[in-house]
């Protein structure tokens, strides 16, 4: 019975072997290593997987899904007037690549290493778990996409020390991992990212662009149409890697002339997207408290690190060429079937101790004291924080909030944010406690992650003893009726109120995003001056509000002074 390597990707999926001593590549039923994660489910139920559905996917759109990765562990998707949850449509996928690994190999396939982005949160990896199940393939470990990435460079071969970073940009996510071996150890100090980022962004970006000058919108056009133009402008997204301009001949009924646009306007438009990216490289640098001189490498993975402008800003972030010597669209799953080797033993490998961290802060939430109108909710309290090694096991004490209070519900969040209703709900742990006055009763809340992604919720109330237990494994995928109507409510009350002044807007975002990239005592001293803008902002004072947002702004750009780029 085989183990296969499977590099399950948002555009793209490819799946390897660890045979011979080497690692081999698994052609599909084309010949080909690559296979667009694209699933074409027709009218009679028939389902086409990889090229022949990206085919479709110009021709019948209604009835063709990709891109779904980005929907794992969230969304159903609609194809041909029929719902299918993203771990349906992966498992499609995976499906396709065990069959094409079987034929190759000779051999049934039951067990595969899969990767999955770092930064991937925990019902994210459970939807993976379960695309895997449903393609009948056992899954006993996931391997994150950097790690994957490390070992298929031969990281871990290096006699000495090597710390580098892995930034992993492929068709909807982006991944930023610093890594250091030593000893047979292949240690994560550090994880950032962006689910909603990639290839596909910039592609966004492109069409924008064709759009203006075309004097067309997207709801212009139809399905094919669009599907149509992306194939073109993914064509054309390529040429500007040596081309300062591009042209694009007209193909669309509604375009009679040929369009042409600068590499340089495309870049200028990319700004956003750039900066989105040097974002989590910096949070993760700081989380591993290293200087971009302490790295001795800079891998880049995935498909969409091709793009030349990409390249030249890491190489100008970092002052050298990253390494980009191995096929980024195959490194993955050339790492995940070494691992797979190893898993099954293979007398040519050499033991690697893989150690990981929790890509997300862990937590959960405690009462706003500055929520006058009940417009912010509970204020995120962290028990384990993102980027500890585990498997982690963490305490913290909390109190009663009210008089005569009774029971106490103990909300799990996952997410870095200051307010828990920007961060993802994981469950919740109902506990009785004695009547008594407010802060009079104490509560011990443990959390245990583990390598696999479970978390464990030990609650004891500690006058009484009584012990609580749970375990956090959510089925993904699924929305219930009371969080959807939540999540439009949430839309629908929006309004004017003296906090949505523009000046007051951009600082509290801009403290947000501080919050979520600093830890510990820094994160406790911005959550403080932030508490304390917001209660000066509820009395509606606007000379008041002046002054203070000028202390604030001055406060803030003290934590913008040490930037690393």
């Amino acid at each position: 019975m085989g183990i296969i390597g499977i590099d399950l990707g948002t555009t793209n999926s490819a799946c390897a072997v660890w045979r011979n001593g080497q690692v081999e590549m698994i052609p599909n039923r084309l010949g080909e290593y690559l296979t667009p994660s694209v699933v074409h489910i027709d009218s009679k139920g028939m389902i086409l997987v990889g090229k022949v559905a990206q085919e479709r996917l110009l021709t019948h759109a209604n009835q063709t899904a990709a891109v779904f990765k980005r929907y794992m562990g969230t969304d159903r998707l609609l194809i041909g007037g029929k719902q299918y949850t993203a771990p349906e449509l992966s498992a499609c996928v995976l499906r396709s690549l065990k069959e094409d690994a079987e034929i190759y190999l000779g051999e049934p396939i039951t067990e595969a290493v899969i990767s999955v982005p770092a930064y991937f949160n925990n019902n994210q990896r459970k939807a993976t778990l379960l695309a895997a199940q449903l393609a009948h393939l056992r899954v006993e470990r996931l391997i994150n996409e950097p790690t994957a990435a490390a070992i298929a460079y031969g990281l871990h071969e290096k006699p000495e020390s090597t710390q580098f970073m892995v930034l992993d940009l492929g068709g909807g996510t982006f991944d930023v991992s610093i890594m250091e071996y030593f000893e047979g150890v292949l240690e994560v100090h550090a994880s950032a990212g962006d689910n909603f980022l990639g290839g596909e962004d910039f592609l966004e970006i492109l069409l924008g662009l064709y759009l203006q000058q075309a004097k067309l919108t997207k709801n212009q056009l139809d399905s094919h149409s669009l599907q149509t133009l992306y194939a073109h402008l993914e064509q054309a997204k390529r040429q500007f890697n040596s081309a300062e301009l591009v042209h694009i001949e007209p193909f669309l009924a509604q375009v009679s002339e040929r369009i042409s646009i600068k590499r340089e306007d495309y870049i200028t438009h990319c700004e956003t997207l750039l900066q989105r990216i040097r974002f989590p490289i910096e949070t993760a640098l700081r989380d591993a408290k290293l200087k971009p001189s302490e790295l001795d490498d800079v891998i880049l993975v995935g498909g969409a690190t091709r793009m030349q402008f990409f390249r030249t800003m890491v190489a100008k972030l970092f002052r050298r060429m990253p390494s980009a010597n191995l096929d980024p669209d195959l490194v993955v799953a050339m790492g995940a079937s070494i691992q797979a080797g190893l898993k099954a033993r293979d007398a040519a490998l050499d033991d690697i101790v893989l150690t990981d961290v929790c890509p997300y802060s862990l937590g959960t939430g405690v009462v706003n004291n500055n929520d006058y109108d009940g417009q912010q909710g509970f204020l995120f309290s962290p028990i384990i924080e993102r980027n500890t090694v585990v498997p982690a096991s963490r305490v913290q004490l909390y109190t009663t909030s009210k008089d005569n209070q009774t029971e106490v519900e103990i909300d799990i969040y996952q997410g870095e944010s200051r307010l828990v209703k920007n961060n993802i709900k994981l469950g919740a742990v109902t506990v009785k406690v004695p009547r008594k006055r407010k802060g009079e009763e104490s509560i011990a809340v443990r959390f245990s992650y583990d390598t696999n992604g479970v978390l464990e919720v030990d609650i004891k109330v500690l006058s009484t003893g009584q012990e609580y237990h749970a375990l956090i494994q959510n089925t993904p995928g699924q929305l219930s009726d009371t969080e959807l109507k939540a999540s439009q409510e949430r839309l629908g009350h929006l309004k004017f109120h003296p906090r949505e002044d523009e000046a007051n807007k951009v600082l509290l975002a801009r403290a947000e995003r501080l919050y979520e990239g600093r830890l510990e005592y820094e994160r406790q001293l911005i959550a403080q001056a932030l508490q304390q803008f917001e209660a000066v902002l509820e009395h509606q004072d606007p000379q008041a509000a002046l002054e203070a947002r000028e202390q604030f702004d001055e406060f803030l750009s003290q934590f913008e002074q040490d930037r690393l780029f």
